[in-house]
């Protein structure tokens, strides 16, 4: 890869299925357990123990399913129906109907951009939003204005952030955020995260004293720096971060926070050596 050749940096800021163990790379945002591990039991207690997977076909969701099958075991469900679409599917009728005929309560979902746009209206006109719960993996505030007024509510998802969080610092934040960008733009953990990654970026390079790549991969090695949401540390090992995260579901044009999850750590998939 280019970054270990050129031995640079790169600082990852969006969620993935984990095993990027490298000197250079670091992850800023969660990997499969953190999404997966507090949401899953939610899910079975507020809406059922079936589950049907749907994702598009590549690493992630794939990845994502792997863990989410062994943890919806571990909690004495069941997975009645997993398949992956390709990007730029158009029709998910079908998809839909059999989510339907197969009796599962949740709907564990890993398809993002357009495509999840797409389903997610789908699902509203054949009705099945009313008839189960849609577990959202990879959600962001900005899908929510694209699927229409009132549509993509009640939707789960654990993400390390949401705007409405009641703390003076994230209402800090956004209010930052809100005088630079204007009251109408979508805030999402994306934005935390990059902007994290620039506060690591300041703090590595103040701790070391030197501004050069090594420094800076040494200075990030292990830092633990102050977020909007409470300490966020990155591991001296696996450069993956550990923080807080909260249990929320889609209400209007955002996200109504139902329970802090505390701090949760990475299992970064870095191979033993």
């Amino acid at each position: 890869p280019a970054h270990r050749r050129l031995k640079t940096p790169l600082l990852y800021a969006t969620n993935y299925e984990g095993g990027a163990c490298d000197r250079y790379v670091f992850s800023f945002n969660t990997v499969p357990n953190q999404e997966l591990e507090k949401l899953l039991p939610e899910l079975v207690k507020r809406a059922g123990n079936t589950f049907y997977l749907f994702g598009a076909d590549y690493v992630w969701p794939q990845k994502m399913f792997e863990q989410a099958g062994v943890l919806i075991n571990g909690l004495g469900g069941k997975v009645v129906g997993k398949e992956f679409v390709p990007f730029g599917t158009k029709e998910y009728t079908p998809i839909v109907r059999r989510i339907k005929e197969s009796g599962a309560k949740v709907v564990l979902k890993a398809l993002p951009g357009a495509d999840g746009i797409t389903f997610i209206k789908q699902a509203e006109d054949f009705g099945l939003m009313k008839e189960v719960t849609i577990g959202f993996l990879g959600f962001a505030e900005t899908y929510l204005g694209a699927f229409g007024a009132g549509k993509g509510q009640n939707m789960w998802v654990t993400v390390p952030f949401a705007a409405s969080i009641d703390d003076p610092k994230v209402k800090d934040f956004v209010a930052r955020v809100r005088k630079s960008a204007g009251n109408d733009v979508p805030i999402s953990h994306y934005l935390m995260t990059h902007y994290n990654a620039i506060r690591a970026v300041e703090a590595a390079l103040k701790k070391t004293g030197k501004a050069d790549r090594e420094s800076l991969v040494n200075g990030l090695e292990g830092l633990t720096i102050d977020i909007p949401t409470g300490p966020m540390t990155i591991g001296k090992a696996d450069h993956h971060v550990t923080m807080n995260m909260y249990l929320a579901r889609t209400e209007g044009a955002g996200l109504a926070v139902v329970q802090p999850m505390g701090s949760l750590a990475p299992q970064a998939g870095c191979a033993k050596k």
